[in-house]
């Protein structure tokens, strides 16, 4: 004979709205009359349900929930005046037990779909919006395209959340990705001709000039009649250009002498012992992880900070680190260390939610500014390495070496570091003009503004109550206190500017949010649920 404890009968969420049925303590309970239903069969729950309860039926939709919900709250409120008269010292424990095992899932369910509601809703009132697109692949081996949105109304309202997460079981070419975009914005009902923009990571299928997402992406913008910009993340180009500074003859060293400290568990103890025994500053030294943006610099300094503990333990285990005494390479591991410190402080500031465009671009062109003075301070006769701390102790523990030398290389290598930053942000410099005149409206000249907003850039030049507005509030608040008929042309500007994405930020802190919840031992979440907890996350 069957046993029916075998065959894996589990409630059905749906037996609840279509025959009022509820799951308490592994037993399937009729809401209605509170009898039990002896197997998970939807037979027998069917029959039970229209053998007894089939006036029920002529409920349908939101009225068939509502009563859903009431039959629950009497349940509920039967249980708890039992409870007051057995047990009143346990009547907490059970106001907080679940009714069902799917109960927590259907909650973060409603909270997602009602985030979803609110942010259709918001959207109608967007004059412009922007999206930022990221696509990285699960534990499962699923693709997921993250899309992001930040639109702005017209009271320069700023919105910045989740739009939608697209799971991608097939390929993942420039033109699956659009398709799955495409069914994000119109399932929002936004449309094409206000999207100002399109920021990626610049991986080949988002930025290719044919049949790239961007490309696919800005060209629908043109046909339904508006203007689309592409732009790579300021993060993901910057961590490229730190790239440039290879070193290799000071990284390769470092980093085989962090594995075979950090590698093998026994060494591993006794390092770190070590370190304890002579109360040395840091515990241990960091793994280098080329995906994380701040490793290498963390790794870096590290290394560096304990650099002689370091060349002692190795000398106990009869495997020499030679470099450590070679005063030049520790000079190259001084300076880049120093240069990767600043190039960490660069990547730190671009990082953080809600950043507008111009105050990512403003640390970009201070960082550029900073790389020229570097230049002209180790350029000089006697070198000024005030800003180049490890530099500058490696220089003073061996003055007779004559290490400074070294700088006019050192200052070379910025320069073409500097190269480096000024090829790459071409998308970013391409809409400067825009950026400025955003950020600093005063401080442009009305010749060099185009031509629709040139009288309105006079009036506003001319207004000196404007003017003192502009010294004393926020970016935002100013542009939303501008008359509407008197600076039509300049709040629209404003507008687009402030819904533009600078980084991909979003999408990567997003990304992390995901491997954490869908981890090894919880593989199984499907890709609905993980995008209702996501929505939320964000």
């Amino acid at each position: 004979r069957r046993k029916v404890d075998s065959e894996g009968r589990r409630f059905q969420d749906r037996w609840k709205v279509e025959y009022f049925f509820t799951e308490i303590e592994n037993h399937c309970v009729c809401l209605i009359c509170q009898e039990t239903v002896a197997v998970y069969k939807e037979f027998n729950v069917k029959r039970h349900y229209q053998s007894r309860h089939s006036t029920y039926d002529k409920l349908t939709g939101h009225d068939r929930s509502e009563k859903l919900k009431q039959l629950e709250a009497v349940l509920i409120e039967c249980v708890m005046k039992m409870v007051e008269n057995i047990c009143p010292e346990k009547k907490q424990e059970f106001a907080n037990i679940c009714l069902a095992r799917n109960t927590v899932a259907r909650r973060i369910e409603e909270i997602s779909s009602d985030i979803k509601r609110q942010l259709t809703s918001k959207g109608v009132d967007f004059d412009f919006f922007s999206i930022a697109c990221d696509e990285s692949t699960d534990l499962s081996d699923t693709a997921q395209l993250l899309i992001f949105m930040r639109g702005v109304d017209d009271e320069m309202n700023v919105t910045e959340e989740l739009l939608d997460l697209q799971s991608l079981t097939d390929q993942t070419r420039g033109k699956d990705l659009f398709v799955s975009v495409s069914s994000a914005i119109d399932d929002m009902k936004l449309p094409w001709n206000k999207v100002t923009g399109i920021i990626t990571d610049g991986a080949p299928a988002m930025v290719g000039e044919r049949s790239g997402l961007s490309t696919l992406i800005c060209n629908k913008v043109i046909e339904e009649g508006g203007k689309a910009i592409k732009l790579h993340c300021i993060i993901h180009q910057q961590v490229l250009c730190a790239k440039h500074l290879k070193y290799d003859h000071v990284m390769k060293p470092v980093l085989k002498t962090i594995n075979f400290i950090r590698s093998k568990a026994l060494c591993h103890r006794q390092f770190k012992q070590f370190l304890l025994d002579i109360q040395a500053e840091y515990e241990d030294v960091l793994y280098h992880n080329d995906v994380r943006w701040l490793s290498r610099g963390s790794a870096l300094q590290r290394f560096y900070s304990l650099r002689k503990e370091i060349g002692e333990f190795l000398e106990t285990k009869g495997q020499p680190m030679r470099e450590l005494s070679d005063p030049i390479w520790l000079a190259d591991l001084g300076f880049l260390v120093d240069i990767t410190k600043h190039l960490n402080v660069l990547n730190t500031s671009l990082q953080g939610k809600d950043a507008a465009v111009n105050q990512l671009y403003s640390h970009l062109k201070a960082f550029g500014t900073k790389l020229q003075l570097f230049i002209r301070q180790l350029s000089q006769t006697q070198p000024n390495t005030i800003h180049f701390s490890a530099l500058q102790e490696i220089m003073n523990s061996f003055p007779q070496d004559n290490i400074s030398a070294q700088t006019s290389r050192y200052a070379a290598d910025i320069a073409s570091l500097a190269g480096e930053f000024k090829q790459r942000f071409q998308d970013f410099a391409s809409i400067e003009k825009e950026i400025s005149l955003f950020s600093s409206p005063f401080s442009v000249d009305p010749d060099d503004a185009p031509d629709q907003l040139q009288l309105e850039l006079i009036e506003l030049h001319c207004d000196s109550e404007l003017r003192s507005r502009h010294q004393q509030l926020s970016l935002v608040n100013f542009y939303r206190q501008l008359d509407k008929s008197r600076f039509q042309e300049i709040r629209t500007l404003a507008k687009k500017m402030l819904s533009l994405f600078g980084s991909t930020y979003v999408c990567a802190k997003t990304f992390s949010a995901m491997n954490f919840n869908k981890n090894r031992v919880r593989t199984r979440l499907s890709d609905s649920h993980l995008r209702d907890i996501l929505r939320i996350k964000t």
